[in-house]
């Protein structure tokens, strides 16, 4: 490895990772930006100009809170819990590639922190470990609501994440491959996994839904369901542990966000229109410019859905999962496999 190579790889890696926090405090000021947009208000608008600085006010008052751990918690789970809930989200950034590779000294040179073969593999292992820190949080905090909405995650996790692990093998399918970066380039040169109409779309379709659960966002936000919870899994919590939960949510949006883009809307691909310029420098650029609006119109349309739609009920969340969604999602799989076999798709 060249230094140039090293150079560049310290760059990337600082980079990608400061990206993580720098999204997640936008997305609390475009929260309450579309918020406010939906329902006829102003939002933000004090601090700075048009409230561009209110995510930095927000992060201060975190800090300057008073930290409290309730009598009868276990202290060393109370405290860990937020941090669990809140990096394998932050790692899941690392596989993902963000626009196409360059050249440095000659080598290709991959725009994803760990350009893996089994990327896949370590999204889905990443995305199951983020409710152990909800369940931790509930139950080490000594609080019958705060138990109540970790024990609803941990369920809630089982049940759309079968789904969304049927979805992604699915693509694997599709694709021949667990690289993200291979992935995004098969797309590239055929189509978008969501035109491999009709098994890419239904497995595009249950990968959004079942992401809003994954990342408890509403209309299925029961673990946090304040007319019944309280505050749910975070009860207890204030300060930076408080801001640490909603870090790992947001945080879990980005990374959805970009796996969907990745997973079905070909990444930086725009029709092979991209493909076709020369320069890798400007492809690069301009794919991450694609990917990034790629991005930007899910994370919309999660804050969209959340201001829009009412809050389901536990029975309701729980038929989708096992009844509608999985048997839905197996049969997309297994006429996956009967189209790839019978040569339909190749």
């Amino acid at each position: 490895m060249t230094t140039a190579f090293l150079i560049a790889t310290i760059i990337k890696v600082l980079v990608l990772f400061h990206m993580v926090p720098i999204m997640v405090s936008l997305l609390t000021l475009a929260e309450r930006k579309v918020s406010a947009w939906i329902q006829f208000r102003y939002g933000p608008n004090r601090v700075g100009p048009w409230g561009l600085f209110q995510p930095i006010a927000d992060g201060l008052k975190f800090f300057f809170k008073e930290e409290l751990v309730p009598e009868g918690a276990n202290p060393f789970l109370f405290r860990i819990a937020p941090a669990l809930a809140a990096g394998p989200a932050m790692m899941t950034v690392a596989v993902i590639p963000f626009t196409f590779p360059i050249l440095i000294d000659g080598q290709p040179f991959s725009m994803a922190i760990a350009d893996i073969n089994i990327g896949v593999l370590f999204f889905i292992a990443m995305s199951g470990l983020g409710v152990y820190g909800i369940l931790l949080g509930g139950w080490g905090s000594n609080n019958k609501w705060s138990l109540l909405g970790g024990l609803r995650a941990s369920a809630q996790m089982i049940s759309y994440e079968l789904s969304m692990m049927m979805s992604v093998i699915t693509v694997v399918m599709l694709t021949g491959t667990m690289n993200l970066g291979e992935i995004f380039s098969f797309q590239g040169e055929h189509t978008w996994i969501l035109f491999f109409f009709p098994v890419g779309t239904i497995a595009f379709v249950i990968f959004l839904i079942a992401a809003f659960a994954e990342t408890n966002r509403l209309p299925f936000d029961l673990a946090e369901c304040e007319t019944e919870l309280v505050g749910g899994f975070h009860t207890e919590y204030s300060s930076m542990k408080f801001a640490l939960f909603f870090m790992g949510e947001y945080s879990a949006m980005f990374t959805m966000s970009c796996l969907l883009a990745t997973f079905f809307l070909g990444g930086p691909t725009f029709f092979g229109l991209i493909e076709s310029i020369d320069s890798l420098w400007l492809r690069a650029l301009i794919g991450f410019l694609v990917f990034a609006a790629k991005v930007g119109l899910f994370l919309f349309f999660y804050i969209w859905v959340r201001w829009t739609l009412p809050r389901f009920r536990w029975d309701q969340l729980m038929h989708l999962g096992w009844k509608i969604l999985l048997p839905i999602s197996i049969l997309n799989l297994m006429a996956t496999g009967i189209l790839i076999a019978t040569g339909v798709l190749s």
